[in-house]
C-alpha cells in the first residue's frame, strides 16, 4: 500500500473516531494494522474481553512471529488460566490449557508441566511462585505493564504506536480544499456556490465572474472547528502535555501531613512464576527497549513499506529504527551556538570497551577517576578510567539459596538488565538495582576487592531504581519497583524498614534529600506523578504531575539548594524544569529539546551551575540560570540517539555510553590532568613488577589534581609513552582486559621494549584449551563462520547451504552461558525439526559462494548461498522470504550501520546493489570492480562502505551518495602471484578509521581517508597461504588461519607474531593436514581472547588460552627500574624488517 493510502487510513481513522463510529474504528485498525489503539488495548484488558484482546493483536501479530509476540500472548492466556482457576472453573481452565497454552510447550516444556500442576491444587496460590497473587484487578493492572513494555519493545508495532499528528477534523478540511479547488475551476464560478454531493465533481451552472472563498473562510461542509473547539478524541489525538498545575504547595509539607494520606502498609516476598517474564532490556522504560543501543523509532517517519505487511527483516533486523538520523533544528542543531566554556568536560580522553550496553553508570564519590558500570545483560563493572584498567567484572548470578525460584526462572529466560548502579556516600558500599525482583548490595575495600554484602528479594516485578540515604543518621537503601511501591531498608542487616503504598503505575524514580534536619523522599510514577515521603507511615504529602507526565527523574544541585527534573512523554517530548520547592509549581522550563526524542531522555548536574542531557545523538548543556541551550557535544560521534551520562562529583569527567558496547569519558582541563596522574601511576608500578598489579591508593579528587599538577613537569616523557599505542598499554599492564579500553594510534609505533613479546609456539592440547563442536554429519566444508551477538552461540553456514547454530547454556560449569571451550554447546534446533536451509541453483551448492549476516539482536540471519537471499527467523528456523534471485548471485553481505533497512549486497558480476528491504527496491548500484565482491565494511564514524574484490582491489564509497572516494589495487608481492578466485577481506578496526585487509599472500591495516597501508605482514617463503583472519573484539589482537591448518595470533598495533597455533594441538594425529584445514574464523564479540574456526571437514572449533595465562602469547619479563630502549623494528609496507623479520613463517 502507497504511503498516501496509508495516510488515507489515518484520516478515516480520525474522521471515524471524531464521529463516534468506536467499533468500525477497532476494526479498521485491526484490519489495517497500521496504528495500535494502546488505549483500547489496555481497556479491553482491564475488562477482561480475552477473545477482543487477541482478535485486536491478531491485525498486529501473531504467536509465533517473534519472542516479543509469543511473551505477550503467553502473558494473556495465562491470566486467563489463573483467572478461571481462581473461578473454581476446572473446565474452563483445562479448556484454556489445552487450547490456548499448549503451544507454548514446544518452546517451554517445563513450564507448560509446571502451569499444568496448577490443576491439582485447590488455590493455585499453594504455588509458591504465585503465593502473593492479588486480586483479578489488580493483575490485571500489573499484566498490562508488562503487556506495554513487550508491545514497545516489539519491532512488528514500530511506527504502528504512535498516531499522527494532525490537526481536528482533517479529512473535512481536505474535502473542503478539494472543493473550492473544483469551484475555482468552474468556468462561471458563483459566489454562493450550492454544493449537495461529494460523488461527482463540482460545476456551477449559471455565469459568474467572482471567485470562490477559501476554505478557511467559507467552509462547504459545515464549520470548522476552531481552535481548540473539538478536543482531541481518544487515542487519535496529538497529544501535547502542559505542565498540570500542582494541587498540592510544598510550603511546610515537611512538617504537617496532607488531609488525605495514603497508608503505608509491608509488602512480601516477589513472585517467579506469577511475574510477567519480559527480556531485561524492556523492563526498564527509563531507555529504549532490546540494546542499550537501541532507540525509539520517530512516529511519523513518511518511510512506508510498498508491501501491504513488511517484512520481518525491516523490523527486527537490527537495533536501529527506521530513518532514524541526527537532524537539526532551528535554534538547538548539534553545532554548538558558541565555544562550549572550559569548565566543561568536552575532550573525549578515554574510551572503554565494557563488552555489553551500559544502562546505568557513578563515580565514586572520593576516588574520582573510578567508574561503576551496570549493562543490559546484568554485568557488573568497575574501571580505573586514569589507568583504563577494568578492575572488576561480575556476571549476574543470584548469591542467596532462597531466591532458588528466581535462579530457576532466570534459567528459563535469563534476560536480566541493571537498571541502576549507585555508590553510597561514603564510597564504602555500592548497589544494584535488577530488572527482576532483586537488588545486590556489595562492599568495596579498594583495588579489585569487591565482596557480597547483602542481597533482596525488593519487589514484585522490576526493581526500576535505587538510592541511599541516611535518616536518623543510619545509612538506608531506598527502592522502587514495577509494584506501585517504594521501600527503605536497613544497609547493614538488609531489614525492611518502611513500605510507601499510594501510586498508581509503576514507581520509576526516587530521589531522597533533606532540608535542614527533615529528611524526606522524592518519588515519580509512569503516570507522571510526583509524592514526596517522610520516615513515617502517615502516607504521601505532595501529589502533582510532572511535565511529560511519563518517565521522570528529579535531582538537586550539588549544594542542595535547586531541584530539576527531567521527563520524556510517550509520545516523545522531552523537559528539563525547574521547580520551586515553596509553591511546588515549575519555575523553570529548560530550551532546546528536539519535537520528538528517540528514547527516554537521562540527565545530570554538573555541580551548581550547568545540566546536561543525552539527546539527538549528542549531550546537551544548559547554565542552570538561562533556559536556552548553551552547547551541544558529539563526543567524536558514535553516540545512540539518548546517551545515558554520568559526571564525577567534581564535574571534571563525564561518562557517556555510545554505540558498540563503548563508554566515552569526556574531561575537562583538570579532568586530563587527573586522568594523565593515574596513567602515569599505572606505568610507573607495570614497569616495578609485572606480577604486581597498580594499585590505586583511595586518595581523593583533589590530592589526585594536585599530585598531578606536581608530576606534570617530570612525567610528561611518561605521559607520550604510556599513551603510544595499545602494544605499550598491553605491555606494561600486562592484563589483557585493558586492550579493549585503548584507541589505538595504528600508525605509531614505541621504542619500549615491553611491546617486544616472545613468540609461543603451542604444539601440544595441554598448552591451550580448545573444544570441537557437536557435529552435523551432513554437512563437509564450513564457508562462513559468526558468533551471535549475545555471545553464547555460534552460527555456520555450510557448503551444502545448511546452517548450523550451537547455543552455550547456564550451568554450574558455565554461569553465564557465554560461549566457552570449557563447556559443550547444543547443536540446537526447533522443535519441528527444521533446518535453515538457502536456496540454491542447479547448479552443484559446494561451488557457490556462500554469505550471510546477522541483525544486531540475533533474530535474524540474510544468507545466500548461490541462489536467493533467503531471511531466516533465528528462534523458528522459518523461512521468512526469499528475494533477488540470481544471476548475478550474491557473494557478500552488511548491514548498514545506521538504517535496518538497507543493505549492501555484493554480487558475482563485480557490482555492489544497495538494496532497501522495506519497499523491496534496489537504490542504487556500485560499479568500480572487475571480479565478484569478496568483502564489505561499513564505518558508522566516516560514513563510507569499504569494498573488496577478487580482483585484489579495494574501493572506498561515500554511504551518503553512493559516490565512489578513492581505490587502490592490492600489492601482491612478485613472485607470489594470487589464485584466480582469490579472496579479499575487508573488516574496520574499533575506531572506524583503519581496517584489516586480508589475502591470501598478506595481512595489512589500511587508513581510509587516504587510503593508505600503514601496517603489512607477509608470510616467509615457501609457507602456506592465508585463509582468513579477523580482528579479536576490541581490536587489539588478529587471529588469522592458514591453509596448512596453524592458526595464528598477531597483536594489531604492529601485526607482530605473538603466538602460533599448530596442527597438533587440535586435530587428531589420524588426519591428514592437507585435507583438513581452517577455512574461516571468528572472534567472540565480547571475550578478546577467544576465536572460533571451521574447517573443510565440516568441524567446527573454538579455542581460548589456558587459563592459567588467561591470553595468547608470553609477556616480556619484568624489569627494575626504567625500562632499557631498543631500536624500533617497524615493518614497512613492503614487507617486514628488522626483529619481525625472524617472525615470519
Amino acid at each position: 500500500m502507497s504511503s498516501l493510502s496509508r495516510e488515507l487510513v489515518f484520516l478515516i481513522l480520525q474522521f471515524l473516531d471524531e464521529e463516534k463510529f468506536k467499533e468500525t474504528v477497532h476494526k479498521l485498525e485491526q484490519e489495517s494494522g497500521f496504528y495500535f489503539n494502546m488505549k483500547y488495548f489496555e481497556d479491553e484488558v482491564h475488562n477482561g474481553n480475552w477473545d477482543e484482546v487477541e482478535k485486536y493483536l491478531s491485525g498486529f501479530t501473531k504467536v509465533d512471529d517473534n519472542r516479543y509476540s509469543m511473551k505477550i500472548f503467553f502473558e494473556i492466556r495465562k491470566q486467563k488460566y489463573l483467572e478461571a482457576l481462581d473461578k473454581h472453573d476446572r473446565s474452563k481452565a483445562v479448556d484454556i490449557l489445552v487450547k490456548d497454552l499448549k503451544v507454548f510447550a514446544t518452546f517451554n516444556e517445563e513450564l507448560f508441566k509446571e502451569i499444568t500442576q496448577l490443576l491439582t491444587l485447590e488455590n493455585f496460590r499453594e504455588n509458591e511462585q504465585l503465593s502473593k497473587y492479588g486480586d483479578t484487578k489488580s493483575a490485571r493492572a500489573i499484566m498490562l505493564v508488562e503487556l506495554k513494555k513487550l508491545i514497545e519493545a516489539n519491532p512488528l508495532f514500530r511506527d504502528k504506536l504512535q498516531f499522527p499528528n494532525l490537526k481536528n477534523s482533517r479529512l473535512r478540511t481536505l474535502i473542503n480544499q478539494s472543493l473550492n479547488w473544483q469551484h475555482q475551476l468552474c468556468k462561471n464560478p458563483r459566489p454562493n456556490p450550492d454544493i449537495k454531493t461529494l460523488f461527482v465533481d463540482h460545476s456551477c451552472g449559471q455565469p459568474n465572474g467572482a471567485r470562490a472563498p477559501s476554505p478557511a473562510n467559507n467552509p462547504l461542509l459545515g464549520a470548522l472547528p476552531k481552535a481548540g473547539g473539538f478536543p482531541p478524541l481518544g487515542a487519535h489525538g496529538p497529544f501535547q502535555p502542559t505542565p498540570a498545575a500542582v494541587p498540592a504547595p510544598l510550603a511546610g509539607w515537611m512538617s504537617n501531613a496532607s488531609a488525605v494520606s495514603h497508608p503505608a502498609v509491608s509488602g512480601g516476598a516477589g513472585i517467579g512464576l506469577g511475574a510477567s517474564s519480559i527480556p531485561a532490556a524492556l523492563k526498564h522504560p527509563r531507555t529504549p527497549p532490546s540494546n542499550p543501543s537501541v532507540d525509539y523509532p520517530s512516529g511519523d517517519s513518511d518511510h512506508v513499506a510498498k508491501r501491504t505487511r513488511p517484512m520481518g527483516l525491516s523490523d527486527e533486523v537490527v537495533n536501529l529504527p527506521v530513518n532514524v538520523m541526527p537532524v537539526s533544528f532551528p535554534g538547538h542543531g548539534h553545532g554548538p551556538a558558541f565555544n562550549a566554556p572550559d569548565d566543561l568536560p568536552k575532550t573525549v580522553a578515554r574510551s572503554l570497551n565494557q563488552g555489553s550496553s551500559p544502562m546505568s553508570m557513578d563515580f565514586h564519590p572520593a576516588q574520582q577517576t573510578l567508574l561503576l558500570v551496570g549493562t543490559n545483560v546484568g554485568d557488573i563493572g568497575l574501571w580505573e578510567v586514569g589507568s583504563r584498567e577494568r578492575l572488576v567484572l561480575r556476571n549476574f548470578k543470584v548469591w542467596d539459596n532462597i531466591f532458588k525460584l528466581i535462579q530457576a526462572a532466570l534459567v528459563k529466560d535469563p534476560a536480566v538488565s541493571v537498571n541502576r548502579v549507585i555508590w553510597s556516600p561514603d564510597g564504602n558500599l555500592f548497589g544494584v538495582a535488577y530488572s527482576r525482583h532483586i537488588v545486590q548490595i556489595y562492599s568495596y575495600h579498594g583495588g579489585e576487592d569487591v565482596r557480597q554484602h547483602l542481597e533482596i528479594d525488593a519487589h514484585v516485578g522490576g526493581v526500576n531504581d535505587l538510592a541511599f540515604s541516611t535518616p536518623n543518621k543510619q545509612l538506608c537503601v531506598i527502592t522502587c519497583g514495577d509494584d506501585k511501591t517504594i521501600k527503605v531498608w536497613d544497609a547493614g542487616t538488609g531489614a525492611k524498614q518502611y513500605t510507601f503504598e499510594g501510586h498508581e503505575a509503576p514507581v520509576y524514580s526516587v530521589c531522597p534529600h533533606y532540608k535542614e534536619n527533615i529528611q524526606f523522599i522524592f518519588s515519580t510514577a509512569l503516570d507522571g506523578k510526583i509524592k514526596a515521603w517522610l520516615y513515617d507511615n502517615l502516607g504521601s504529602r505532595v501529589d502533582y504531575e510532572a511535565p511529560g507526565r511519563w518517565c521522570t527523574t528529579m535531582a538537586y544541585s550539588a549544594d542542595g539548594t535547586r531541584l530539576f527534573s527531567c521527563g520524556t512523554s510517550k509520545d516523545g517530548e522531552s523537559y528539563i524544569v525547574e521547580w520551586n520547592e515553596s509553591e511546588g509549581a515549575v519555575k523553570k522550563h529548560y530550551q532546546g529539546f528536539r519535537k520528538r526524542s528517540l528514547g527516554v531522555v537521562q540527565f545530570d548536574t554538573m555541580k551548581n551551575r550547568y545540566l546536561a542531557a543525552g539527546d539527538e545523538f549528542v549531550i546537551k548543556f544548559w547554565d542552570m540560570d538561562n533556559v536556552q541551550l548553551l552547547t551541544s557535544i558529539e563526543a567524536d560521534g558514535g553516540l545512540p540517539a539518548s546517551p545515558r551520562i554520568r559526571f564525577n562529583k567534581d564535574g571534571t569527567l563525564l561518562a557517556v555510553s555510545a554505540n558498540d558496547n563503548v563508554i566515552k569519558v569526556l574531561a575537562n582541563t583538570d579532568g586530563t590532568r587527573l586522568l594523565r596522574t593515574f596513567e602515569n601511576l599505572s606505568y610507573d608500578t607495570s614497569r616495578t613488577s609485572e606480577a604486581t598489579k597498580p594499585a590505586i591508593n583511595p586518595i581523593s579528587a583533589a590530592a589526585a589534581a594536585a599530585a598531578a599538577a606536581a608530576a606534570t613537569s617530570s612525567t610528561a616523557g611518561l605521559t607520550d609513552r604510556g599513551g603510544a599505542s595499545v602494544g605499550g598499554i598491553s605491555g606494561m599492564n600486562g592484563d589483557a582486559r585493558s586492550l579493549g579500553d585503548v584507541k589505538p594510534r595504528i600508525t605509531e609505533e614505541s621504542n619500549d621494549k615491553s611491546k617486544i613479546w616472545k613468540l609461543t609456539e603451542i604444539n601440544e592440547p595441554a598448552q591451550c584449551r580448545s573444544l570441537r563442536l557437536p557435529e552435523n554429519l551432513r554437512v563437509t566444508k564450513i564457508s562462513r563462520l559468526i558468533y551471535t551477538n549475545s555471545g553464547n552461540a555460534i552460527l555456520a553456514l555450510a557448503s551444502n547451504a545448511i546452517h548450523l547454530l550451537w547455543k552455550w547454556q547456564r550451568s554450574d560449569r558455565n554461569s553465564t552461558g557465554k560461549a566457552t571451550a570449557g563447556v559443550a554447546p547444543q547443536l540446537w534446533q526447533p522443535s519441528s525439526g527444521i533446518l535453515m536451509t538457502n536456496d540454491v541453483t542447479d547448479t552443484n551448492p559446494e561451488e557457490s559462494v556462500s554469505c550471510f549476516a546477522l541483525s544486531k539482536n540475533d533474530s535474524y540471519v540474510m544468507s545466500a548461498s548461490g541462489g536467493k537471499i533467503s531471511l531466516f527467523n533465528m528462534m523458528t528456523f522459518k523461512t521468512m522470504t526469499t528475494f533477488m534471485p540470481p544471476p548475478p548471485a550474491a557473494t557478500f553481505l552488511a548491514f548498514h550501520p545506521q538504517d535496518n533497512n538497507i543493505i549492501a549486497i555484493g554480487m558475482d558480476d563485480s557490482t555492489i546493489q544497495i538494496y532497501n528491504v522495506r519497499v523491496d527496491e534496489v537504490k542504487s548500484k556500485l560499479k568500480g570492480h572487475s571480479k565478484r565482491i569478496t568483502g564489505l565494511a561499513f564505518s558508522h564514524v566516516l560514513n563510507v562502505l569499504v569494498s573488496s574484490g577478487a580482483d585484489a582491489q579495494i574501493c572506498v564509497w561515500s554511504s551518503d551518495g553512493w559516490e565512489k572516494q578513492k581505490t587502490r589495487l592490492l600489492q601482491v608481492p612478485a613472485g607470489r602471484p594470487a589464485t584466480a578466485q582469490s579472496d579479499t577481506r575487508v573488516q574496520f578496526h574499533q575506531d572506524q578509521i583503519h581496517f584489516l585487509v586480508v589475502h591470501e599472500t598478506q595481512l595489512a591495516i589500511y587508513e581510509t581517508t587516504k587510503l593508505e597501508c600503514v601496517k603489512q605482514w607477509l608470510p616467509r617463503e615457501p609457507s602456506a597461504p592465508i585463509s582468513h583472519a579477523t580482528f579479536s573484539c576490541d581490536s587489539q589482537l588478529v587471529y588469522a588461519s592458514f591453509l596448512d591448518a596453524t592458526v595464528c595470533v598477531f597483536t594489531a598495533a604492529n601485526l607482530r607474531l605473538r603466538c602460533r597455533i599448530n596442527p597438533s594441538a587440535y586435530l587428531p594425529a589420524n588426519v591428514s593436514v592437507p585435507n583438513v584445514h581452517p577455512l574461516v574464523i571468528a572472534a567472540h564479540p565480547q571475550e578478546p581472547n577467544q576465536f572460533a574456526i571451521g574447517l573443510s571437514d565440516g568441524g567446527v572449533h573454538v579455542f581460548e588460552p589456558v587459563e592459567s595465562e588467561g591470553k595468547w602469547g608470553v609477556p616480556p619479563p619484568a624489569e627494575n627500574g626504567s625500562a632499557s630502549s631498543v631500536p624500533a623494528s617497524t615493518p614497512s609496507v613492503g614487507g617486514a624488517s628488522g626483529s619481525e623479520q625472524a617472525q615470519q613463517r
